[in-house]
């Protein structure tokens, strides 16, 4: 079982709606043994329906305040975990000068839904579940109790 990084960063288009919420789950499962942060290409506003599919599974995040990658505190990661080809791009260019691992995972942007609320959520729980699962497999819970 491989060890878990000391800092990940989770990066998409606008640090509104993805990054946010992988930012969050690993949080929630790995509390403070990992330092996460997020970051967008561009500054957004954290998605109402965001907070609200979160709050759905018992994850706070509505006090997020979406950054860019300029606005970063720290730049010191292991990984960085690009959502959108967009942030990708960025990624690859902030790390060319670190020793930093950058993993693509091309995630579904669901404000692009259009319906009735319960269909535009519908979308939002979809992308959160496979992030939760992404990010259960990326850095499994069992690794953090042989550390």
């Amino acid at each position: 079982m491989s060890d878990l990084p000391s800092a990940v960063l989770f990066s998409c288009t606008m640090n509104s709606v993805r990054s946010p919420m992988a930012e969050g789950i690993l949080k929630h499962l790995h509390g403070h043994k990992i330092y996460v942060d997020s970051a967008g290409v561009r500054k957004g506003e954290i998605d109402g329906f965001v907070i609200e599919v979160m709050d759905e599974i018992g994850i706070e995040i509505s006090k997020h305040n979406s950054k860019t990658f300029d606005d970063l505190e720290d730049d010191s990661f292991d990984i960085v975990i690009s959502l959108s080809p967009e942030a990708q791009h960025k990624a690859v260019e902030m790390t060319r000068v670190m020793a930093c691992e950058v993993e693509f995972w091309n995630t579904f942007d669901p404000t692009i839904i259009e319906g009735s609320r319960e269909i535009r959520l519908d979308a939002y729980r979809q992308v959160r579940d496979q992030l939760m699962a992404k990010i259960k497999t990326r850095f499994p819970i069992e690794a953090a109790s042989h550390v």
